[in-house]
């Protein structure tokens, strides 16, 4: 179908042969030809294996109507099925960085122009629609947009996503493709994550793509890891992504304050139909300044907390766990990070140079003393350490605890391990050995649970005795906290308490040896600036259990990169009591 020159009044000539020419694509191409034209470097296997992932979706091009409404009226007019427009999130913010020209003065569109074909999957033309009214100012963005094409890309719907599928298909286009990541961003509106790629020379290859820049990858659905990583890969620039670490320190602060003003509390979450206000009455909430409320929410929106919704903004899933309410909330640990814990890593240098914690250096003694005089922040602490609850979720299922009697958790903080397990298995009774001040928290954790009669509550320092007589004992993220000779004694100790054929349960995370990425790499820096431990490898952790007369027999992944790490006093292992 001929449309050009019958479309919309206002629409430029070199528009309508844009969207022609995107029409006459979607027709013949298929995902094999627009891999081969714009991923040369794949082989025709690879190209097979993207295709088993991905099917084309669209072709997309930005065009500069004088009006919207006037340019779908003309393209239904010539008997194409168009939908409703819809406000564009990620291009309309491109432009306004591109051309350093505000948000609120871009109103672009996205008009999706169906195009059926017999026996294969719908396609479409997606027409990014930057309005250019006579006399806006605009006109010279359209003219050089026109010459350069940045937007025109071609687009690949992934099937049946998930953390595996966009890992893979990333590495795929990044390592072996040799496409270099391109931002991207999520469309609440057509509930769509979306992940740019372009050529490294900027554009495609072959004699149907050089009109198309960039491929997009698109993914129904909210997916903020996956886009927050591929933006984290798009600066080819060395300075640019060097400038982005540099700044993470400013990230660490707008979540704290954030948390600090309960802005989590006041936004709807994702998946909530409540209709956000606008950020002048939210600021009025809050009793905050309107126009530092707004940037800081553009700041958040930037790394995946929050998500605009108009001139409005929601939660996403990553940004929901500050609210108060959230089942283990890291609203504490926010403030704890962005308070006392940030101080103290600005004398990071320090513990470097000497070996020595940068927060005694700082406050004058450590942090747990420290915190132990100030009630405030001693709370604030105990409820930081409860976002370590997901980690536990397995641990009940993972041990048999046929033979055991009595389990002592040391140091149990809340009772949020011991719970589980005395849920999960109801002949057990339980000791939690901790501070005072603790003990009262942790009776009521209990008793929500329905144990609390099954478990003793003893207030003590582990650091100077522990309780005798159990069969397990558990220490639940307590030796990265010390070096090695405490970690012996506390061990030792816990080895002359525990019954004849016991076994021993660590929870800590564990540090790589093979390359692999875990969040124990950046605890162990968090470990010597503010505390003075260190997060150990299983192999460090097994000559200390050795040392201390216990045999390691197992090591199992956790969530949240933990590890459980089971253990026996040597000569018994394996056996039963």
């Amino acid at each position: 179908m001929r449309v050009r020159q019958r479309w919309a009044a206002g629409l430029d000539q070199a528009d309508h042969a844009l969207v022609d020419e995107a029409l006459s694509y979607v027709r013949g191409a298929d995902t094999d030809s627009v891999l081969a034209n714009l991923v040369p470097r794949l082989t025709e296997g690879q190209r097979t294996s993207v295709a088993a992932h991905c099917a084309l979706s669209h072709a997309a091009v930005l065009v500069f109507p004088a009006s919207v409404d006037e340019l779908i009226a003309g393209l239904r007019a010539q008997g194409l099925a168009v939908d409703e427009a819809v406000p564009s999130v990620v291009v309309r913010e491109r432009l306004s960085r591109r051309y350093g020209v505000p948000v609120d003065a871009l109103s672009v569109a996205i008009v999706h122009v169906h195009v059926p074909e017999p026996d294969r999957d719908p396609r479409m033309v997606e027409l990014f629609a930057l309005e250019v009214p006579p006399g806006s100012g605009l006109a010279g963005i359209a003219a050089r947009e026109r010459a350069e094409r940045n937007e025109s890309h071609l687009a690949l719907d992934v099937g049946v996503p998930d953390d595996v599928v966009m890992a893979g298909l990333r590495a795929l286009l990044i390592d072996q493709g040799g496409l270099v990541a391109d931002g991207g961003g999520y469309n609440s509106l057509e509930d769509c994550t979306v992940l740019y790629f372009r050529g490294p020379g900027g554009g495609g290859q072959g004699p149907d793509a050089h009109h198309y820049r960039r491929l997009e990858l698109r993914v129904r659905g909210h997916w903020p890891a996956a886009l927050a990583e591929h933006r984290a890969i798009a600066a080819d620039d060395p300075t640019k992504r060097l400038l982005e670490l540099m700044t993470g320190a400013w990230t660490t602060q707008a979540i704290a304050a954030a948390a600090e003003l309960g802005l989590a509390d006041q936004l709807p979450g994702p998946g909530v139909p409540a209709v956000p206000g606008p950020i002048g009455e939210l600021a009025d909430r809050l009793a905050v300044d309107p126009d530092g409320l707004a940037r800081l929410l553009r700041y958040l929106a930037s790394v995946g907390l929050v998500t605009s919704v108009g001139d409005s903004y929601t939660l996403t899933a990553l940004g929901e766990p500050l609210r108060r309410d959230a089942r283990h909330s890291l609203r504490p640990l926010a403030l704890l990070y962005g308070g006392p814990f940030y101080q103290s890593f600005g004398a990071l240098a320090h513990a470097v140079r000497t070996g020595r914690e940068a927060f005694e250096s700082l406050f004058g003694q450590g942090h747990f003393s420290y915190f132990a005089e100030r009630p405030a922040l001693a709370e604030l602490f105990d409820s930081a350490m409860a976002a370590n609850a997901p980690m536990f979720e397995p641990i009940a299922r993972l041990v048999d605890f046929s033979d055991a009697r009595v389990v002592v958790d040391v140091a149990g903080g809340n009772g949020e391990l011991l719970g589980r397990i005395l849920g999960h298995a109801p002949h057990l009774r339980g000791v939690l050995f901790e501070r005072a001040h603790v003990l009262e928290g942790a009776r009521r954790r209990l008793a929500d649970a329905g144990c609390a009669d099954r478990c003793e509550f003893v207030a003590g320092d582990f650091t100077q005795s522990v309780p005798t007589g159990g069969d397990v004992y558990l220490l639940s993220r307590i030796l990265h906290d010390w070096d090695d000779q405490q970690c012996l004694t506390i061990l030792r100790r816990c080895a002359a308490s525990i019954r004849p054929g016991g076994q021993l349960m660590l929870v800590e995370r564990l540090l790589t040896t093979d390359g692999r990425p875990s969040l124990a790499v950046a605890w162990d820096l968090h470990m010597l600036c503010n505390v003075g431990g260190r997060e150990r490898t299983a192999v460090h952790y097994e000559r200390l259990l050795a040392a201390a007369g216990f045999d390691l027999v197992a090591v199992r992944d956790l969530p949240l990169d933990g590890n459980l790490l089971q253990a026996r006093q040597r000569g018994l292992t394996g056996q039963r009591r």
